[in-house]
């Protein structure tokens, strides 16, 4: 197993998730998901404890769920409340597993692990997708990769001046030294571009020309979250890696939730505190986003495939896998104290 069970993972954007079941694997789990009348939200194991159909194809009765193949009617706590012959007392036993389930942040957090341990104060603390003064919108791609490349990649910006050359890639990235520091089970990889000329997404987004200075701080949060802090001022702001809320600022927020362990669900979007008002600029932010991200996409399937095919080689870590780095030792490590192997 490669990665942690007892955390939170996010399971769906809070937008997908309705009355009609959706199914989705969460950690080799699959999971059916549906919203009660009162609208909060059931996780249940998408098999039918009778013959094992998938509930997610069944019909929806009020709250309950009636599976399409015999009819087993089952309450959203998971316990048959009908038999597929009505006069049939319904036993006990016959239930479908629950997980705990967690909406926030306009995500739908599902625990996979052990139920007693499912502590909602441990979901993620993604803070500028909630605070007053900030938008939040994103989207989802499905990734044929192990979640860690996704990981990876975010924590090693450097491939933006060659993945994403026409947008937010530039050469001053490989130019600008990096700092890395692990605070607990957190990894922050910072790097500061002072006096340079902004990509044009940032020059757009600052609606201005001229130097400025420009901040990446990549933070990995276990188990699968990275929140990267950008941005970019004008030189005359006094912006520094420290304190820099001058200019536009925005959190990038990918949340790398492991289906198989070679597939992802990866929920993208960004947080900012500029034209928050805008509707139209937040869907075209969030279509130039998901056009970035696609290019990502191409190169870490690439990089699962071309894996798969050289069993007899590793993976090297350079200077600017320093993140990375320390981020896999972290779910190494967490993965081991719940007594796997995390290879």
């Amino acid at each position: 197993m490669t990665w942690i069970a007892n955390r939170w993972y996010v399971a769906a954007w809070d937008s997908e998730v309705d009355r009609k079941p959706i199914a989705r694997t969460i950690c080799g789990e699959p999971v059916m998901l549906y919203r009660k009348l009162d609208r909060s939200v059931v996780a249940m194991r998408d098999a039918c404890p009778h013959r094992l159909l998938p509930l997610s194809m069944g019909y929806k009765e009020g709250d309950s769920i009636r599976c399409r193949y015999h009819g087993l009617l089952l309450g959203a706590d998971g316990c048959a409340e009908e038999m597929p012959v009505k006069s049939e007392r319904v036993p006990r036993a016959v239930r479908a597993q629950l997980y705990p389930v967690v909406e926030r942040h306009r995500f739908i957090w599902v625990w996979i692990g052990d139920p007693a341990r499912a502590n909602p104060d441990l979901v993620p603390d993604f803070w500028p997708c909630s605070a007053p003064g900030w938008t939040f919108d994103g989207g989802y791609s499905h990734i044929a990769c192990d979640y860690r490349l996704v990981i990876d990649n975010l924590m090693d910006l450097s491939h933006e001046t060659y993945v994403h050359q026409g947008s937010i890639g530039q050469h001053e990235i490989l130019e600008s030294p990096i700092e890395t520091e692990v605070r607990g089970e957190d990894v922050f990889v910072r790097r500061w571009m002072p006096g340079i000329e902004p990509p044009p997404f940032w020059r757009d987004a600052l609606r201005s020309a001229g130097p400025v200075d420009r901040w990446q701080v990549c933070q990995f949060v276990a188990p699968s979250s990275v929140l990267i802090d950008v941005g970019v001022a004008p030189v005359e702001a006094g912006a520094t890696i420290d304190a820099h809320d001058a200019g536009v600022r925005g959190f990038v927020i990918d949340a790398m939730t492991p289906e198989s362990e070679i597939s992802t669900h990866y929920f993208w979007g960004m947080a900012r505190n500029f034209d928050i008002d805008d509707a139209g600029f937040t869907a075209r932010f969030k279509a130039q986003q998901g056009h970035v991200f696609d290019e990502d996409v191409d190169v870490l399937e690439a990089q699962q495939r071309s894996i798969d095919a050289n069993p007899g080689l590793k993976l090297r870590g350079f200077s600017v896998d320093q993140g990375s780095v320390r981020a896999r030792q972290i779910i190494r490590k967490l993965i081991a104290a719940e007594g796997g192997d995390g290879i």
